[in-house]
């Protein structure tokens, strides 16, 4: 059966490419719709009056009649379609005024016919849809249709295929959700009805790389089914070209030498001051780089007290990385001696590629690369750091503080703003790597890598565009289980909205795309860069959440209700507290504060207090989360505040009760002090603000439910 609609599709659409068409007309977008159980109303083509006459009786009641010509896509434009027509005479009266339509909006157009099509009854109109994304392939789309899909934008994307469950996922994911399930009276929709829409789609895109857009729209959405209006269908110019695959062990082999290296060749090593051959060369050796070091350069026999090579050949012995730190000209030529010495890696530092519009020096490189089986760091990056081997294989500052953080970056500017962010707040991290123009290895590699690497506990990248989506979002659905990845994605345009030729492809902008397939691949989306380390710094921190329910406990009242927001603002949901567990609060906290959620102490309680009611809130099992509202008095001085908070929670860890807690302190400048000593003992903690602490902790709690753990 799937067989034979896979070849009755095959069949028409190298009829239509045959014909030179892209676009295909309504009679052969049903016989799609029929081939893939895609629910239309019943419709004929009627290529003369009489024959539209024939077919409006045989439907029995009023029937929609539009303009069908290959040349014509947008129907309702050219004022080639009438709805609601009835009777002999009406219907003779509407296929003319359908041609002389399509005649006056476009005189060379060829004209098929008129079809007459059932109308369908009253219902939500909703629009499925499918795109080709040039980053992560056939999308489907979901949302409001008909003439408010322009208007509002309430779409979602999955990557195609998709499975019954993801397809009814995406119902829930649009704003205007609650409209499907009925509201001030009218019934709820027949959900699985239009799931099974979006799936069979998802379906006929996935097996047909040549179909680029399609649309129904609008699929009249009733308590009795789900029928599409309208079904268009846009054959692809050209199929990309796959990428090349490397599998899941290939990655690893690589990736191991990359950044558990037991030796180094530095290709344009220098003695000269300012050359970056001798910057890399100075932090390799003076980072304490336990491996072999070789410098190579044809002009040199030593460079900073190691034997140099005249070329990476005459290096003795195996040799796991090249970094490159000659002229972009030079690298094709020493790449083809790094492949002809059988290196894996090679670290391309050097600028004047691609993104100077040397496009075809970097498509040289990349098929030496491919030709001798090198993978390729880069060009046009900063180097890498890898803390627990301490390498250091870059021409930028040094840094050798380990933990257990794994920051990439496209760019050499945020690579630095990460550094010294790493530096200010003591964040220890596994590695800092540099992406540049991604000629080969990219986000996916290094996700594959990282997911497996003991030392990371946490994955934060920013990039400013994918090679590979569908790549990314397989490695990432490997890696969330086991570790979070936060993504900063920069760029949010809608570039890939311009030359669409359906409502759906018109709403596929690149930034709502990627919004919708990071989510589905379970990263957490960083608004900013300071967001995105902010959540690398903290993630590893903070204990997995075992619940939703969330107890504020503030000195301050109006903290406490900025706090409250901040808890709505990230979907996280402040815990009902129940009549016993009030009780026991109110024990802690004078008459004029306020139990409830959130727990007011007041600002003028002594140290005792916040103890009592923050080991109240890690003691009982239905709450699972804590956040805190300091402010600075002198009854409760901050490093005071501090101290027994870092004290209560580090005694009930070592009791086995892990819960997440984060706090707010405002206050002068002594809180600054009192949040580092938090963040050092296990508490995330932020001076002056509110939103920061329960961003956090909402990263947290979206990790944990991609990862299934909540």
């Amino acid at each position: 059966m799937a067989e034979d609609r896979v070849l009755r599709v095959r069949t028409l659409l190298e009829a239509v490419r045959a014909e030179g068409r892209s676009a295909l007309t309504a009679p052969e977008g049903k016989v799609i719709a029929d081939a893939y159980a895609i629910a239309v109303p019943g419709e004929e083509l009627a290529t003369d009056v009489d024959e539209a006459v024939s077919y409006a009786a045989r439907f029995g009641g009023p029937v929609v009649m539009k303009i069908v010509s290959p040349d014509i896509l947008h129907k309702t434009d050219a004022g080639g379609v009438i709805v609601g027509v009835e009777g002999a005479t009406d219907v003779r009266a509407a296929f003319h005024k359908i041609i002389e339509n399509a005649r006056a909006y476009d005189s060379q157009a060829r004209i098929e016919g008129v079809q007459v099509q059932e109308l369908l009854p009253k219902g939500q109109e909703v629009i499925v849809g499918a795109v080709t994304d040039p980053t992560f392939g056939k999308v489907v789309a979901f949302g409001l249709g008909g003439v408010l899909v322009e208007v509002l934008k309430d779409i979602t994307f999955r990557l195609a295929p998709v499975s019954a469950d993801e397809a009814l996922s995406m119902l829930d994911s649009i704003r205007a959700a609650e409209i499907l399930r009925g509201v001030r009276g009218a019934p709820a929709v027949d959900r699985w009805a239009i799931a099974e829409q979006i799936r069979r789609v998802s379906e006929l895109v996935a097996d047909f790389p040549e179909i680029a857009e399609v649309d129904l729209n609008p699929v009249i959405a009733t308590p009795e089914g789900a029928v599409a209006a309208d079904i268009r269908v846009i054959l692809a110019e050209e199929v990309a070209k796959p990428r090349r695959k490397y599998t899941r062990d290939e990655i690893l082999t690589t990736m191991r030498r990359l950044m558990e290296p037991s030796s180094v060749a530095v290709i344009g090593a220098s003695n000269e001051q300012g050359k970056i051959g001798n910057s890399v060369m100075r932090n390799l050796i003076d980072g304490g780089f336990s491996g072999e070091i070789h410098p190579v350069n044809p002009k040199a026999d030593d460079i900073l007290g190691r034997k140099a090579y005249k070329s990476v050949t005459d290096v003795p012995g195996e040799v796991d990385v090249a970094v490159f730190a000659i002229p972009a000209k030079f690298v094709a030529s020493a790449l083809e001696e790094v492949g002809r010495k059988g290196i894996p890696n090679a670290v391309l530092i050097p600028s004047g590629f691609a993104e100077t519009g040397e496009h075809a020096l970097q498509d040289e490189i990349v098929a030496i690369g491919e030709r001798y089986g090198v993978r390729l760091l880069g060009p046009n990056i900063y180097g890498y750091y890898s803390t627990w081997q301490d390498l250091c294989a870059t021409f930028c500052t040094p840094y050798d503080v380990k933990g257990g953080v794994a920051l990439t970056s496209q760019s050499g500017g945020i690579g630095m703003a990460i550094l010294g962010f790493a530096r200010t707040t003591k964040t220890g991290v596994s590695a800092i790597v540099g992406l540049g123009n991604k000629s080969d290895l990219d986000e996916d590699d290094l996700l594959t890598w990282f997911g497996e690497d003991p030392n990371t506990k946490c994955i934060a990248m920013h990039l400013e565009d994918l090679k590979d989506g569908r790549a990314f979002v397989e490695a990432a659905r490997a890696t969330v289980p086991k570790k979070p990845v936060v993504v900063l994605k920069a760029g949010r345009t809608a570039a890939g909205a311009k030359a669409a030729g359906s409502h759906t492809g018109a709403l596929a902008g690149d930034d709502a795309v990627y919004e919708d397939i990071l989510k589905q691949a379970g990263v957490i989306r960083a608004p900013g860069l300071n967001e995105m380390l902010e959540y690398a710094r903290a993630l590893p921190v903070l204990p997995t959440p075992q619940g939703d329910n969330i107890v504020i406990i503030t000195g301050a009242g109006g903290s406490g209700v900025l706090l409250s927001d901040a808890v709505t603002d990230n979907g996280l949901s402040l815990m009902e507290i129940p009549p016993d567990l009030d009780a026991s609060f109110r024990k802690f906290i004078p008459p004029f504060g306020a139990a409830g959620n959130p727990v007011d102490i007041t600002g003028g309680e002594p140290p005792s207090t916040y103890e009592a009611t923050i080991r109240l809130g890690l003691e009982d099992p239905r709450i699972h989360s804590l956040v805190l509202g300091y402010w600075h008095t002198i009854v409760t001085p901050p490093m005071v505040f501090a101290e027994l908070t870092a004290r209560v929670v580090a005694e009930f860890r070592e009791r086995g009760i892990e819960k997440p807690v984060v706090a707010s302190l405002a206050g002068d400048v002594e809180v600054e002090e009192a949040c580092q000593y938090l963040y050092e003992h296990g508490v995330v903690a932020y001076p002056y603000t509110t939103e920061k602490p329960v961003a956090v902790l909402g990263a947290k709690y979206r990790w944990a439910r991609a990862a299934g753990l909540l």
